[in-house]
């Protein structure tokens, strides 16, 4: 028997907040966490707008222990399903720890450990290097440390698809559910990325917005004046539920997880194919596993990141699933950046928030019409919208394609 998925429990560390409340207060009211580099700085360097998680205190979410066998991308994972689970309510209680699985995603992992390590051996030797370097830069550490949280004992895994990776992180916990393997999943992403080297790759390959002035307009998806993505960190882990297991324990159901598809463009490594048929077989595939058609859906979460040719590709293949009159289409990363591995799980958290509490997130930052993007991107200020079904787009480098399907609990 094929079993239905609820979530039931979202848990966000995001530049627009930490925890549900926070997350989408700044959703509705398009509120934007993107403000200036802070961290390092680098002569001449073009670009001044982030994503930083600067409230984050360790301390809070973790215990010394974790602290110091964490790098800060496993901090924000394991801090999003402390905060996932509490949300849940009473999740764990009378729990099989053999069906409780773990899938956290994550993109750039221990980048910066690496970076730190490798001026170590460079200036004092390989026997200076840190042992517990070869754990803590791992991907899967954060899943890891977050099974032996909860003493989790089913699969754990660690999709390391870049951009779409936490969107796969679901998936996967919906399959394991869907097939009886798991009761419950812990299924997410995290990552931080804001280190010199990953910023100063995506700056020489001009992918990123180089837009001075006012930080929290750098990101402008579907706008004619979008110049590039804003980087960001953080980490957001979803519950996942048997349907009913959640039902009999009286869970709060944000959204039911109805579907996915995972494509690829088989085209180029930076740059989707201009004729969207990657991200189009993406959302029929989602769709048809939800048993819903192209018209049944009410509203998109789209990938935009406010590059100049994602952007329209992405309307391009809506306008071909759905035809000239799309529904309200919008970026949250508008407000949040883009969080490299965890930013497929924080917008399909901002996607089950709009179903639930019937509001569609704003696209900020929008002031200038794009004919390649002349569609409803809900600008400005949230709507209130009945909204039954919807998907949540996430397209990542490589040609990587997924697309979550979402229905109203």
């Amino acid at each position: 028997m094929i079993r239905r998925v609820a979530i039931t429990g979202i848990g966000p560390v995001t530049p627009i907040g930490i925890g549900v409340k926070a997350f989408e207060e700044s959703l509705w009211e398009g509120r934007s966490g993107i403000g200036p580099l802070t961290r390092f700085a680098l002569d001449g360097f073009p670009v001044h707008a982030v994503g930083e998680v600067g409230d984050f205190v360790p301390g809070e979410y973790l215990d010394a222990r974790l602290i110091r066998r964490a790098e800060r991308f496993a901090q924000f994972g394991i801090a999003a399903a402390r905060l996932a689970v509490e949300d849940a309510g009473d999740l764990l209680s009378g729990a099989d720890p053999e069906r409780g699985a773990v899938i956290i995603a994550t993109a750039y992992a221990g980048m910066a450990r690496v970076s730190a390590e490798a001026e170590v051996l460079e200036d004092r030797g390989w026997r200076a290097v840190s042992p517990t370097s070869s754990m803590a830069m791992m991907p899967s550490v954060a899943a890891g440390l977050i099974s032996m949280e909860y003493g989790l004992m089913g699969p754990v895994e660690c999709p390391a698809t870049g951009c779409a990776a936490s969107g796969h992180a679901l998936s996967r916990g919906a399959e394991l559910i869907r097939h009886g393997v798991a009761d419950i999943a812990l299924a997410g992403g995290c990552d931080a990325p804001l280190n010199p080297v990953s910023l100063a790759t995506f700056a020489t390959a001009r992918a990123l917005s180089t837009r001075p002035g006012d930080p929290r307009s750098a990101c402008r998806p579907f706008d004619a004046e979008r110049d590039g993505f804003v980087m960001s960190e953080g980490g957001v882990v979803l519950v996942l539920e048997d349907w009913d297991r959640a039902r009999a324990r009286g869970a709060r159901v944000y959204a039911e997880l109805v579907g996915h598809g995972h494509t690829a463009d088989a085209y180029n490594l930076s740059r989707p194919r201009p004729d969207g048929r990657g991200a189009l077989h993406a959302m029929r595939l989602a769709l048809r596993a939800a048993g819903r058609e192209p018209a049944d859906v009410g509203y998109v979460n789209a990938h935009a990141a406010g590059t100049p040719w994602g952007d329209a590709a992405e309307v391009f293949a809506l306008r071909e699933l759905i035809g000239s009159t799309l529904p309200p289409v919008s970026s949250t990363k508008s407000t949040h950046g883009h969080l490299m591995g965890a930013t497929a799980a924080a917008e399909a958290a901002a996607t089950a928030l709009a179903l639930h509490r019937g509001v569609l997130p704003p696209t900020a930052n929008y002031r200038t019409v794009d004919p390649d993007c002349a569609i409803d991107v809900v600008p400005g200020a949230a709507r209130k919208a009945d909204v039954e079904l919807a998907l949540s787009n996430s397209f990542a480098l490589g040609g990587i394609n997924c697309s979550l399907a979402l229905a109203k609990a």
